[in-house]
Protein backbone atom coordinates (compact mmCIF):
# COMPACT_ATOMS: atom_id res chain seq x y z
CA UNK A 1 0.00 0.00 0.00
CA UNK A 2 1.38 3.43 -0.85
CA UNK A 3 2.72 5.22 2.16
CA UNK A 4 3.03 8.69 1.32
CA UNK A 5 -1.27 8.60 0.98
CA UNK A 6 -3.07 10.17 4.07
CA UNK A 7 -5.68 7.58 5.71
CA UNK A 8 -8.60 8.72 3.93
CA UNK A 9 -6.60 8.37 0.19
CA UNK A 10 -5.38 4.95 1.54
CA UNK A 11 -8.60 3.56 1.80
CA UNK A 12 -10.29 5.13 -1.33
CA UNK A 13 -7.37 3.85 -2.94
CA UNK A 14 -7.71 0.27 -1.67
CA UNK A 15 -11.47 0.33 -2.41
CA UNK A 16 -10.14 1.23 -6.19
CA UNK A 17 -7.96 -0.92 -6.94
CA UNK A 18 -10.31 -3.62 -4.94
CA UNK A 19 -13.32 -2.95 -7.55
CA UNK A 20 -11.13 -2.83 -10.25
CA UNK A 21 -8.85 -5.94 -10.16
CA UNK A 22 -12.61 -7.83 -9.34
CA UNK A 23 -14.97 -5.84 -12.12
CA UNK A 24 -11.93 -6.37 -15.01
CA UNK A 25 -10.97 -9.80 -13.82
CA UNK A 26 -14.36 -11.28 -13.86
CA UNK A 27 -15.11 -9.69 -17.17
CA UNK A 28 -11.98 -11.29 -18.97
CA UNK A 29 -13.08 -14.34 -16.52
CA UNK A 30 -16.56 -14.91 -17.43
CA UNK A 31 -15.69 -13.98 -21.02
CA UNK A 32 -13.46 -16.64 -21.86
CA UNK A 33 -15.65 -19.52 -19.69
CA UNK A 34 -18.38 -18.45 -22.10
CA UNK A 35 -16.20 -18.99 -25.18
CA UNK A 36 -15.28 -22.21 -23.83
CA UNK A 37 -18.20 -23.40 -22.75
CA UNK A 38 -19.48 -23.11 -26.19
CA UNK A 39 -16.56 -24.53 -28.10
CA UNK A 40 -16.21 -27.42 -25.64
CA UNK A 41 -19.95 -28.16 -26.01
CA UNK A 42 -20.27 -27.95 -22.01
CA UNK A 43 -23.25 -26.52 -20.71
CA UNK A 44 -21.11 -27.09 -16.96
CA UNK A 45 -18.97 -24.26 -18.04
CA UNK A 46 -21.50 -22.28 -19.74
CA UNK A 47 -23.17 -22.06 -16.00
CA UNK A 48 -20.15 -21.18 -14.46
CA UNK A 49 -19.59 -18.43 -16.67
CA UNK A 50 -22.80 -17.31 -15.73
CA UNK A 51 -21.95 -17.67 -12.14
CA UNK A 52 -18.60 -15.27 -12.61
CA UNK A 53 -20.63 -12.71 -14.70
CA UNK A 54 -22.81 -12.31 -10.87
CA UNK A 55 -19.09 -11.83 -9.87
CA UNK A 56 -19.39 -8.31 -11.74
CA UNK A 57 -22.99 -6.72 -9.98
CA UNK A 58 -21.29 -8.33 -6.21
CA UNK A 59 -17.92 -6.42 -6.56
CA UNK A 60 -19.86 -3.33 -7.53
CA UNK A 61 -22.66 -3.83 -4.97
CA UNK A 62 -19.91 -4.16 -2.39
CA UNK A 63 -18.18 -0.80 -3.96
CA UNK A 64 -20.97 1.21 -3.56
CA UNK A 65 -21.44 0.34 0.11
CA UNK A 66 -18.16 0.86 1.03
CA UNK A 67 -18.05 4.43 -0.63
CA UNK A 68 -21.62 5.08 1.14
CA UNK A 69 -20.57 3.63 4.60
CA UNK A 70 -16.95 5.74 4.75
CA UNK A 71 -19.24 8.86 4.00
CA UNK A 72 -19.24 11.61 6.85
CA UNK A 73 -21.60 12.40 9.25
CA UNK A 74 -24.63 14.73 8.69
CA UNK A 75 -27.61 16.56 9.78
CA UNK A 76 -30.19 14.08 7.90
CA UNK A 77 -27.41 10.83 9.41
CA UNK A 78 -25.47 12.33 12.53
CA UNK A 79 -24.11 8.87 13.88
CA UNK A 80 -22.46 8.56 9.91
CA UNK A 81 -23.48 5.72 7.27
CA UNK A 82 -21.27 2.73 8.49
CA UNK A 83 -24.71 0.10 8.27
CA UNK A 84 -24.88 0.49 4.23
CA UNK A 85 -21.98 -1.39 4.33
CA UNK A 86 -24.49 -3.65 6.37
CA UNK A 87 -26.99 -3.69 3.88
CA UNK A 88 -24.19 -4.26 0.84
CA UNK A 89 -23.25 -7.53 2.76
CA UNK A 90 -27.16 -8.16 3.14
CA UNK A 91 -27.59 -8.10 -0.74
CA UNK A 92 -24.19 -10.42 -1.37
CA UNK A 93 -25.25 -12.90 1.05
CA UNK A 94 -28.73 -13.06 -0.77
CA UNK A 95 -26.98 -13.40 -4.50
CA UNK A 96 -24.72 -16.34 -2.78
CA UNK A 97 -27.56 -17.83 -0.95
CA UNK A 98 -29.71 -17.40 -4.35
CA UNK A 99 -26.40 -18.81 -6.45
CA UNK A 100 -26.14 -21.68 -4.39
CA UNK A 101 -29.70 -22.56 -4.44
CA UNK A 102 -29.74 -22.52 -8.16
CA UNK A 103 -26.37 -24.37 -8.66
CA UNK A 104 -27.93 -27.13 -6.43
CA UNK A 105 -31.27 -27.20 -8.24
CA UNK A 106 -29.70 -27.63 -11.11
CA UNK A 107 -27.84 -30.82 -10.25
CA UNK A 108 -30.65 -32.27 -8.47
CA UNK A 109 -32.40 -31.99 -11.99
CA UNK A 110 -29.18 -33.18 -14.17
CA UNK A 111 -28.94 -36.25 -11.32
CA UNK A 112 -32.87 -36.78 -12.14
CA UNK A 113 -32.14 -36.55 -16.13
CA UNK A 114 -28.87 -38.52 -15.89
CA UNK A 115 -30.63 -41.88 -17.20
CA UNK A 116 -32.78 -40.17 -19.37
CA UNK A 117 -30.37 -37.85 -21.37
CA UNK A 118 -28.32 -38.02 -24.02
CA UNK A 119 -24.61 -37.72 -22.64
CA UNK A 120 -22.58 -35.13 -24.19
CA UNK A 121 -18.97 -35.08 -24.22
CA UNK A 122 -17.35 -31.98 -24.19
CA UNK A 123 -13.53 -30.69 -25.68
CA UNK A 124 -10.81 -30.30 -23.79
CA UNK A 125 -10.81 -26.77 -23.68
CA UNK A 126 -12.83 -26.74 -21.70
CA UNK A 127 -11.75 -28.81 -19.15
CA UNK A 128 -8.70 -26.18 -19.64
CA UNK A 129 -10.98 -23.82 -18.72
CA UNK A 130 -12.21 -24.63 -15.62
CA UNK A 131 -8.35 -25.23 -14.43
CA UNK A 132 -7.61 -21.72 -15.01
CA UNK A 133 -11.14 -20.68 -13.39
CA UNK A 134 -10.16 -22.56 -10.51
CA UNK A 135 -6.71 -20.63 -10.02
CA UNK A 136 -7.91 -17.34 -10.85
CA UNK A 137 -11.03 -17.21 -8.64
CA UNK A 138 -8.91 -18.65 -5.89
CA UNK A 139 -6.15 -16.03 -6.23
CA UNK A 140 -8.99 -13.04 -6.23
CA UNK A 141 -10.51 -14.61 -3.40
CA UNK A 142 -7.61 -14.57 -0.92
CA UNK A 143 -6.97 -11.02 -2.54
CA UNK A 144 -9.99 -8.99 -1.87
CA UNK A 145 -9.92 -10.68 1.61
CA UNK A 146 -6.57 -9.48 2.32
CA UNK A 147 -7.51 -6.41 1.44
CA UNK A 148 -11.12 -7.07 3.23
CA UNK A 149 -9.72 -7.29 6.61
CA UNK A 150 -7.40 -4.41 6.03
CA UNK A 151 -10.49 -2.15 5.37
CA UNK A 152 -12.89 -4.31 8.38
CA UNK A 153 -15.16 -4.38 5.22
CA UNK A 154 -17.98 -6.86 5.43
CA UNK A 155 -18.89 -6.07 1.94
CA UNK A 156 -16.08 -6.92 0.63
CA UNK A 157 -15.17 -10.00 2.50
CA UNK A 158 -18.79 -11.10 1.28
CA UNK A 159 -17.46 -10.28 -2.28
CA UNK A 160 -13.97 -12.24 -0.95
CA UNK A 161 -16.38 -15.35 -0.45
CA UNK A 162 -18.19 -14.84 -3.72
CA UNK A 163 -14.73 -15.36 -5.43
CA UNK A 164 -14.42 -18.38 -3.59
CA UNK A 165 -18.03 -19.74 -4.77
CA UNK A 166 -16.94 -19.00 -7.89
CA UNK A 167 -13.59 -21.30 -7.19
CA UNK A 168 -15.86 -23.99 -6.04
CA UNK A 169 -18.37 -23.93 -8.73
CA UNK A 170 -15.46 -24.27 -11.05
CA UNK A 171 -14.49 -27.82 -9.12
CA UNK A 172 -17.46 -29.11 -9.87
CA UNK A 173 -17.63 -28.09 -13.31
CA UNK A 174 -13.72 -29.66 -13.78
CA UNK A 175 -15.30 -32.90 -11.94
CA UNK A 176 -18.19 -32.79 -14.32
CA UNK A 177 -16.23 -32.36 -17.35
CA UNK A 178 -13.55 -34.79 -16.43
CA UNK A 179 -16.14 -37.26 -15.47
CA UNK A 180 -17.91 -36.76 -18.80
CA UNK A 181 -14.70 -37.72 -21.08
CA UNK A 182 -14.52 -40.34 -18.56
CA UNK A 183 -18.33 -41.63 -19.53
CA UNK A 184 -19.56 -40.66 -16.30
CA UNK A 185 -21.58 -37.64 -16.37
CA UNK A 186 -23.66 -37.62 -13.56
CA UNK A 187 -20.18 -36.99 -11.78
CA UNK A 188 -21.29 -32.82 -12.79
CA UNK A 189 -24.26 -32.80 -11.32
CA UNK A 190 -23.26 -34.63 -8.01
CA UNK A 191 -20.50 -32.26 -7.54
CA UNK A 192 -22.76 -29.30 -8.00
CA UNK A 193 -25.02 -30.61 -5.37
CA UNK A 194 -22.09 -30.75 -3.19
CA UNK A 195 -20.74 -27.17 -3.78
CA UNK A 196 -24.35 -26.01 -3.17
CA UNK A 197 -24.03 -26.80 0.38
CA UNK A 198 -20.59 -24.95 0.65
CA UNK A 199 -21.96 -21.87 -0.43
CA UNK A 200 -24.84 -21.93 1.50
CA UNK A 201 -23.17 -22.23 4.63
CA UNK A 202 -20.77 -19.43 2.88
CA UNK A 203 -23.93 -16.81 2.83
CA UNK A 204 -25.69 -17.87 6.05
CA UNK A 205 -22.23 -16.91 8.02
CA UNK A 206 -22.31 -13.44 5.87
CA UNK A 207 -26.44 -12.81 6.45
CA UNK A 208 -25.27 -13.68 9.90
CA UNK A 209 -22.98 -11.28 10.49
CA UNK A 210 -24.59 -8.52 8.96
CA UNK A 211 -27.66 -9.12 10.79
CA UNK A 212 -25.75 -9.12 14.10
CA UNK A 213 -24.26 -5.61 13.02
CA UNK A 214 -27.31 -4.25 12.24
CA UNK A 215 -29.10 -4.64 15.70
CA UNK A 216 -26.61 -2.92 18.13
CA UNK A 217 -25.19 -6.49 19.12
CA UNK A 218 -22.54 -6.10 21.79
CA UNK A 219 -18.73 -6.60 21.22
CA UNK A 220 -18.65 -9.15 23.79
CA UNK A 221 -16.98 -10.02 27.01
CA UNK A 222 -13.72 -10.03 25.56
CA UNK A 223 -13.60 -6.84 23.80
CA UNK A 224 -15.63 -5.49 27.24
CA UNK A 225 -12.73 -6.87 29.58
CA UNK A 226 -10.31 -5.50 27.24
CA UNK A 227 -11.61 -2.10 27.20
CA UNK A 228 -12.86 -2.04 30.75
CA UNK A 229 -9.02 -2.62 32.06
CA UNK A 230 -7.55 -0.58 29.53
CA UNK A 231 -10.26 2.68 30.94
CA UNK A 232 -9.30 1.66 34.83
CA UNK A 233 -5.47 2.03 34.02
CA UNK A 234 -5.96 5.49 33.05
CA UNK A 235 -5.02 8.13 35.73
CA UNK A 236 -7.48 9.28 38.35
CA UNK A 237 -10.21 6.59 37.14
CA UNK A 238 -10.90 5.19 40.08
CA UNK A 239 -13.80 2.87 39.00
CA UNK A 240 -16.26 1.66 36.35
CA UNK A 241 -19.92 1.39 37.36
CA UNK A 242 -21.37 0.50 33.73
CA UNK A 243 -19.97 0.00 30.42
CA UNK A 244 -22.36 -1.26 27.07
CA UNK A 245 -20.98 -1.84 23.86
CA UNK A 246 -22.93 -1.98 20.05
CA UNK A 247 -21.86 -2.52 16.91
CA UNK A 248 -22.61 0.20 14.46
CA UNK A 249 -21.67 -1.49 11.47
CA UNK A 250 -18.01 -2.31 11.76
CA UNK A 251 -17.36 0.60 14.30
CA UNK A 252 -18.47 0.41 18.21
CA UNK A 253 -20.01 2.75 19.92
CA UNK A 254 -19.72 2.72 23.61
CA UNK A 255 -21.13 4.42 26.56
CA UNK A 256 -19.53 4.68 29.72
CA UNK A 257 -19.70 5.55 33.79
CA UNK A 258 -16.54 6.22 35.57
CA UNK A 259 -15.53 7.18 39.56
CA UNK A 260 -13.48 10.30 40.44
CA UNK A 261 -12.85 11.80 43.52
CA UNK A 262 -15.81 13.34 44.41
CA UNK A 263 -13.70 16.70 45.26
CA UNK A 264 -12.62 18.03 41.87
CA UNK A 265 -13.79 20.12 40.34
CA UNK A 266 -16.34 20.27 36.98
CA UNK A 267 -13.76 21.06 35.31
CA UNK A 268 -10.74 18.44 36.93
CA UNK A 269 -13.49 15.82 36.39
CA UNK A 270 -14.12 16.87 32.46
CA UNK A 271 -10.47 16.73 31.94
CA UNK A 272 -10.01 13.00 32.86
CA UNK A 273 -13.03 12.17 31.15
CA UNK A 274 -11.86 13.72 27.96
CA UNK A 275 -8.29 12.10 28.35
CA UNK A 276 -10.39 8.46 29.05
CA UNK A 277 -11.97 9.35 25.27
CA UNK A 278 -9.32 10.20 23.61
CA UNK A 279 -6.63 7.52 24.97
CA UNK A 280 -9.63 5.07 23.79
CA UNK A 281 -10.01 6.60 20.51
CA UNK A 282 -6.69 6.32 19.82
CA UNK A 283 -5.84 3.04 21.41
CA UNK A 284 -9.22 0.74 19.94
CA UNK A 285 -9.11 1.52 16.25
CA UNK A 286 -12.71 -0.08 15.46
CA UNK A 287 -14.11 2.92 18.49
CA UNK A 288 -16.06 5.52 16.67
CA UNK A 289 -17.41 7.45 19.88
CA UNK A 290 -17.57 6.57 23.40
CA UNK A 291 -20.36 8.40 25.95
CA UNK A 292 -18.83 9.05 29.36
CA UNK A 293 -20.99 9.86 32.70
CA UNK A 294 -18.86 11.04 35.61
CA UNK A 295 -19.77 9.74 39.22
CA UNK A 296 -18.10 11.34 42.05
CA UNK A 297 -16.84 9.22 44.43
CA UNK A 298 -16.70 11.18 48.35
CA UNK A 299 -13.80 9.91 50.78
CA UNK A 300 -17.16 8.23 52.91
CA UNK A 301 -18.34 5.90 50.36
CA UNK A 302 -21.15 7.89 49.30
CA UNK A 303 -21.67 8.95 45.63
CA UNK A 304 -23.63 11.87 44.71
CA UNK A 305 -24.18 11.07 40.88
CA UNK A 306 -23.34 14.04 38.43
CA UNK A 307 -23.37 13.14 35.16
CA UNK A 308 -20.82 14.35 32.08
CA UNK A 309 -21.14 13.41 28.50
CA UNK A 310 -18.88 13.81 25.67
Amino acid sequence: MRKNLSHMSEEAYVIRKLSLVGIIGNIILSSFKLAAGICGHSGAMVSDAIHSASDVFTTVVACFGVRLAKKNADKEHPYGHERMECMAALILGMVLMLTGLGIGTEGLKHIMMATSEAAIIPGPIALWAAVISIFSKEAMFWYTRYYARLLNSAAFLADAWHHRSDALSSVGSLLGIGGAMLGFPVLDAVASVVICLFILKVAFDVLKDSVKKMLDTSCGDFYEKKLSDFILMQQEVLGIDMLHTRMFGNRVYADLEIRVDGDKSLREAHAIAENVHNQVIKDFPSMKDIMIHVHPEDRSGEREIQEKSF
